[in-house]
């Protein structure tokens, strides 16, 4: 979709050059459309070896099982979006520790993911009976036979045996995710 008018000011967009690249560019302020971009996040929650997951009861990915997450809010810093989809969605009450994966999704609206590892602090997993209709804390063998999303899939493998000095680049997924830019520590 084409941007025909300035978010800014309102002023009336036309296709300008903009450092090599044709970008929307207003004609009445300085604006400059730089594409369409969305940032989520996820949490790696781990307890007695099992993992923290819950069935998506919405589009999209009805009916998998994934890592709590969704996206961040304009104004709101990225360690506080997580913690609050990991309570809002699960019931679980966790704190950031670090970063342990990013994925990189070139598409008409840019996504990066960015994955948390986070400490379990509290609760008992209870869905939201909204975004999902299920969670809980599930070992390997447990997921084994759960419809776990190939993605979360790659993210589980991450938190139970993901450790590393720094994010690289996992040019062999432990699924295939073509078309994703991945990365873990």
């Amino acid at each position: 979709m084409e941007v025909n008018y300035c978010s800014s000011c309102g002023g009336e967009m036309e296709t300008r050059d903009v450092d090599g690249t044709p970008r929307r560019a207003c004609t009445q302020c300085s604006f400059v459309h730089w594409g369409n971009y969305s940032i989520g996040v996820g949490a790696l929650v781990v307890r007695e070896d099992k993992v923290l997951l819950v069935r998506r009861a919405q589009e999209p990915g009805k009916g998998y099982w994934t890592n709590p997450g969704g996206y961040i809010e304009q104004l709101e810093p990225i360690e506080e979006t997580i913690v609050r989809e990991v309570a809002e969605e699960s019931g679980i009450e966790a704190k950031v520790k670090g970063i342990v994966a990013l994925r990189d999704q070139p598409r008409s609206v840019h996504n990066v993911y960015v994955a948390f590892e986070m400490d379990y602090v509290g609760g008992e997993p209870v869905p939201d009976d909204n975004e999902v209709d299920a969670a809980g804390f599930y070992t390997l063998e447990e997921m084994a036979a759960m419809n776990v999303a190939p993605f979360t899939t790659w993210l589980v493998d991450v938190a139970l045996r993901g450790k590393s000095a720094g994010l690289a680049a996992d040019r062999d997924p432990v699924v295939p995710l073509n078309g994703y830019g991945l990365f873990r520590a």
